[in-house]
C-alpha cells in the first residue's frame, strides 16, 4: 500500500473547551501540529485506531463519540476519517517521542496560530461550538 492510499484515523479529543493537537517530530510538508492521528491497521475500525493512536502519541485514553466526516487530505493526498473522541483518562504528555515532541490542549486563538491553513470544514464547525476563547 502506498502512502498515498493508507487510511488515516483522527482523533478531534475535546475537553474543557480545548482540543488536544501534537506536533510531529518530523513535519509532513507544512503540516506540524495536527490532532492525534495515525495509520488505519488491517482488521482495525477507524475508531479504534484513532483512540489508540491517542494513546500512543499523547498518553491519555479516549473515547470514539462520532464521526466528523472523511477527505482526502489536501496536503498529503491520504484518505482521512475524523473522529470526535471524550477524553477518558490521564494526562496528556508526549507518548512516542519519535513521533510526537510536544502536546497541548487548545483554545480558539491557539488553534488558528498552531494550524494557520485552518482544519477540514466539518471539524470547524464542531470546534466552533465548543472552544474557548
Amino acid at each position: 500500500m502506498t502512502a498515498g492510499n493508507e487510511a488515516i484515523a483522527a482523533a478531534v479529543v475535546i475537553n474543557d473547551g480545548r482540543v488536544l493537537l501534537v506536533r510531529r517530530s518530523i513535519t509532513e510538508g507544512s503540516l506540524r501540529w495536527q490532532f492525534p492521528a495515525g495509520k488505519i491497521e488491517v482488521g482495525e475500525t477507524a475508531e479504534a485506531a484513532a483512540v489508540r493512536e491517542t494513546r500512543e502519541e499523547a498518553g491519555v485514553e479516549v473515547r470514539a463519540v462520532r464521526t466528523l466526516g472523511e477527505r482526502v487530505h489536501p496536503l498529503t493526498g491520504r484518505r482521512m476519517h475524523y473522529l470526535e473522541c471524550a477524553l477518558v483518562g490521564g494526562t496528556a504528555r508526549v507518548g512516542d517521542a519519535s513521533e510526537v515532541d510536544a502536546v497541548a490542549w487548545c483554545g480558539r486563538a491557539e488553534l488558528s496560530a498552531l494550524i494557520p491553513e485552518g482544519v477540514f470544514d466539518p471539524v470547524q464547525t464542531r470546534l466552533d461550538s465548543s472552544l474557548a476563547d
